[in-house]
């Protein structure tokens, strides 16, 4: 039997208590899951892609542990279905926290399987303690002083704190 391996993608700056769900969750579906941060200069990034890169492979090392499959980071700068094909993964997963979402991936999952139909998109719901969360009102609560604790792992806390006041 093939491998079944997935591509979870997205910018993650900086990763979220609702990516760690999805990727959490993803594990359990999968015997490879490879995490595509992507360079998506056009969202502002506070951190760098390498940054990105370490931070993420840093906060799902333990989840890699525990589930007991096999996990890589990478960085991506191409058409996400020409990077899907180049990590050999015969699915995408995609987080779903609302309606507001929804509109967006089906239009990006349509493209995608035009492009590629060995390819399936796959969607998991954000629990619903992380349905509200997302980089975006992370980094604008961190930048007024806000508590990002409840939203981020403590090692992304730390980093994004000191990042914003410009520390690291």
């Amino acid at each position: 039997m093939a491998e079944r391996i997935a591509l979870y993608p997205g910018t993650f700056d900086p990763i979220t208590n609702g990516h760690i769900d999805i990727i959490t969750r993803a594990a359990k579906l999968v015997d490879k899951l490879v995490v595509g941060v992507a360079v998506n200069i056009g969202k502002g990034p506070i951190f760098s892609l390498d940054e990105r890169v370490a931070l993420v492979e840093a906060e799902i090392r333990p989840i890699a542990e525990r589930a007991g499959i096999a996990m890589e980071v990478r960085p991506f700068s191409s058409l996400l279905i020409t990077f899907a094909r180049e990590v050999g993964a015969q699915m995408i997963v995609r987080g779903l926290r609302a309606v507001s979402d929804f509109d967006y991936e089906f239009q990006m999952t349509g493209m995608n399987y035009r492009l590629d139909p060995g390819i399936e998109t796959v969607f998991l719901m954000a629990s619903e303690k992380h349905q509200f969360i997302s980089s975006r009102f992370v980094k604008d609560v961190a930048s007024f002083g806000g508590d990002i604790s409840s939203f981020v792992p403590k090692l992304t806390a730390e980093r994004t704190i000191a990042k914003l006041k410009g520390e690291a």
